[in-house]
C-alpha cells in the first residue's frame, strides 16, 4: 500500500477545505486552489482531525499509482495556500540583466539582439529585487515551476564561462577550455 498515501494531510487553522464530489477546493491567505481528482480516487475531510484522508477503491496498479499522487498535490495546495512556494533566479554574465517591466512581466537583456519580454500567468507574481536577481512567488507550485524553468529557458548557463539564467544555488558544472601549448 500507498505509504504516502495513508498519511492525511493535516490542515492548517486558517485554511477552509471543502470538498464536492470530485472536487476539492481549498482557500488560505495567500490565495484560492482547486482540483479535480480522478474516480479511483476518494477524499474525505475531517473537520474534527482538521485533515484531509485520501482513499483508493481497490489495489488495481492506476488506483494505486494515483493514491500517493493525489495525496501530494493535495499536500502541496494546502501548503501553498498557506505559505506559498518561491523560486529564485539569479542572472551571471556580464551586461545580462533583468528589469520589471509592468506588473508581473519581466524584461531579460541575456546577450541576444532584443529583451526577452515574459508575462507571468495568473496567480504568479514577479519581483526583480536587483538586475540580477528573479523572485517568482505563488500558491500554486506546478505553476511558480514552470515560469520560473520557462525564465531560464531563456538563456541557460553555459558550461565554459557559467553565464546565464541559474536557479539560486544550483550548481553548473563548468568544463575546461581549450588547452593552448599542449604538444
Amino acid at each position: 500500500m500507498s505509504r504516502i498515501g495513508r498519511k492525511p494531510v493535516a490542515v492548517p487553522a486558517n485554511v477552509k477545505v471543502s470538498i464536492a464530489g470530485q472536487k476539492i477546493e481549498v482557500e488560505g491567505p495567500k490565495g484560492k486552489l482547486s482540483f479535480e481528482h480522478r474516480p479511483e480516487i476518494s477524499l474525505k475531510y475531517d473537520d474534527a482531525t482538521k485533515s484531509v484522508e485520501v482513499k483508493r477503491q481497490d489495489d488495481e496498479r492506476l488506483s494505486r499509482s494515483l493514491h500517493g499522487l493525489t495525496r501530494s498535490l493535495v499536500a502541496n495546495m494546502v501548503k501553498g495556500v498557506a505559505e506559498g512556494y518561491t523560486k529564485k533566479l539569479e542572472i551571471v554574465g556580464v551586461g545580462y540583466q533583468a528589469q520589471l517591466k509592468k506588473a508581473n512581466t519581466v524584461a531579460l537583456q541575456v546577450g541576444y539582439a532584443n529583451q526577452v519580454v515574459l508575462e507571468a500567468p495568473p496567480g504568479v507574481s514577479v519581483v526583480v529585487p536587483d538586475a540580477t536577481h528573479i523572485t517568482i512567488t505563488g500558491a500554486d507550485k506546478q505553476a511558480v515551476g514552470q515560469f520560473a524553468a520557462i525564465v531560464r529557458k531563456v538563456r541557460p548557463p553555459e558550461p565554459y564561462k557559467g553565464k546565464g539564467i541559474r536557479y539560486e544555488g544550483e550548481n553548473v558544472r563548468r568544463k575546461a577550455g581549450k588547452a593552448f601549448g599542449s604538444k
